[in-house]
């Protein structure tokens, strides 16, 4: 049965909770779920129930196309005057013996490095330190545009600029423009973390808030950027607190429209004050997925990070809603292995990840940041005769 045929099947079975049903029957007509379903379907939806209804909305979008791009990653400090308990990454002040802290020249050294390789963007954050300020990233877009104006720039989190635009005395909205005429694309999604106060005072509570964090993304978007976000999950957090998080994405989506991706992030409980909490089981990890699938109906793509969940899961993760798994790493960020992830050395080639992607009968494309087609791998064949010269390229998201 295809993807409708699943979906009409499990709305005929007499069976089914009367909740459920009248959710299933609103996603076949193209409804959107109210806050209550969504709550509804954390409480009671089976894993079989959301896949098949979280696919059916995937492939009404997407097909079987499986998205995925080529960039590096440039981690700037892993020092940061914030305290987030999650964090097995940065290093507070105090200890930034433990760290590092790139100038301009150094993080232009990593820009030349990939001067000879195809890729289409690089990607900026990390932790947060006085003297990487305004001033600082000015100069260091304008020298990247410079020396490469074709590399898209996805640069830093509201973490890092509701920081810096505070210190520099300016409005989100000018220190952004400021930013955006040295060289900045796009923003990543990252520092969302859960946006309820109840739980994000106990997580986070020091960095920015959830209406600054959102506003920050709105002032992106009306200066034409687009974004991403992302949402920390398998915590302390309840079900309704997913649910109001999304919430409060989606009506900001449906004011802006310039979200192009949503991301669950799963918590991992290595290395940090909150290592006493047990992780969520890959089922509840694929439950997330659909859910967020089916929720977020204003939103093009969800993605999964491979380096993250491992390999076998992000496959698993193409079939309840996720359509982009990241790409190919090359040990480059220490974000997702210093908290425990299953890959504590994540390396992939173009060919491994195409391979992945189509052992699971999927499509994949390779994209650009804002998901122009750059190469659709479908009908490319790797052999040992006529290997590219750029199998192993560093891609994070």
């Amino acid at each position: 049965m295809n993807a409708t045929e699943k979906l009409n099947f499990l709305i005929q079975d007499k069976s089914l909770d009367t909740g459920l049903k009248q959710i299933a029957q609103k996603v076949l007509q193209g409804e959107r779920v109210s806050f209550e379903d969504g709550v509804v379907l954390y409480e009671r939806g089976e894993l079989g129930y959301l896949g098949v209804l979280a696919n059916y909305i995937r492939e009404k979008r997407h097909g079987d196309y499986t998205y995925f791009n080529r960039n590096f990653h440039i981690e700037p400090t892993n020092v940061c005057v914030y305290d987030c308990k999650f964090c097995a990454y940065s290093r507070l002040i105090k200890e930034r013996d433990q760290g590092w802290e790139m100038d301009v020249a150094g993080m232009m050294d990593i820009i030349r490095k990939y001067d000879d390789e195809p890729v289409t963007e690089v990607h900026i954050t990390g932790g947060v330190v006085p003297k990487q300020n305004l001033d600082f990233y000015a100069d260091f877009f304008k020298q990247c545009k410079s020396h490469r104006p074709d590399l898209h720039i996805k640069g830093l989190t509201p973490v890092e600029y509701y920081y810096i635009f505070k210190k520099a005395k300016m409005s989100h909205y000018d220190g952004l423009k400021y930013l955006q005429e040295c060289g900045l694309d796009s923003m990543p999604g990252g520092g969302a973390e859960i946006f309820h106060p109840e739980v994000r005072e106990k997580i986070a509570g020091d960095k920015c808030t959830a209406e600054q964090w959102l506003d920050i993304h709105e002032q992106a978007h009306t200066l034409g950027m687009r974004t991403n976000a992302t949402m920390l999950y398998g915590h302390v957090e309840a079900f309704w607190h997913r649910v109001d998080h999304m919430e409060r994405l989606r009506q900001l989506q449906d004011n802006t429209g310039g979200f192009q991706a949503f991301i669950p992030l799963k918590f991992r409980n290595q290395g940090h004050q909150m290592s006493h909490v047990p992780e969520v089981s890959v089922v509840e990890d694929l439950r997330n997925y659909a859910i967020a699938r089916i929720y977020m109906d204003n939103f093009d793509h969800i993605k999964a990070y491979w380096a993250m969940i491992s390999r076998d899961t992000a496959q698993l993760s193409l079939a309840f809603g996720v359509d982009d798994i990241d790409g190919t790493l090359d040990d480059t960020t220490k974000i997702y292995s210093m908290a425990g992830a299953e890959e504590q050395h994540p390396a992939m080639s173009t060919r491994q990840l195409v391979e992945l992607i189509k052992q699971v009968d999927r499509h994949p494309i390779e994209r650009d940041t804002l998901y122009k087609v750059v190469t659709d791998y479908n009908d490319i064949v790797f052999d040992d005769a006529n290997k590219p010269n750029y199998y192993s390229l560093p891609v994070i998201k």
